[in-house]
């Protein structure tokens, strides 16, 4: 166990116990999620791959974009 993670571990003895089980649910569904990720990653395809790039490419090409500037924008909307 690395040292970081002894420290977490340490720190999270303290709480009581309903704050460990929220917390370690939240470990547990992230870790699933990670797995689930991971494993569509390593499934995927060359074919796969290559047809996602296409398809982006196209939607580049046709302007059928939003530019992240725009999603992500730091003005709040009015």
């Amino acid at each position: 166990m690395t040292k970081l993670l002894e420290q977490v571990i340490a720190q999270l003895k303290a709480l009581p116990d309903d704050e460990q089980d929220a917390i370690a649910a939240r470990f547990l569904a992230e870790m699933e999620d990670e797995q689930r990720w991971k494993a569509q990653f390593e499934s995927t395809t060359d074919g796969q791959w290559d047809r996602m790039a296409e398809m982006v490419q196209q939607e580049i090409a046709s302007g059928d974009i939003t530019p992240l500037a725009e999603v992500f924008s730091s003005q709040p909307e009015s």
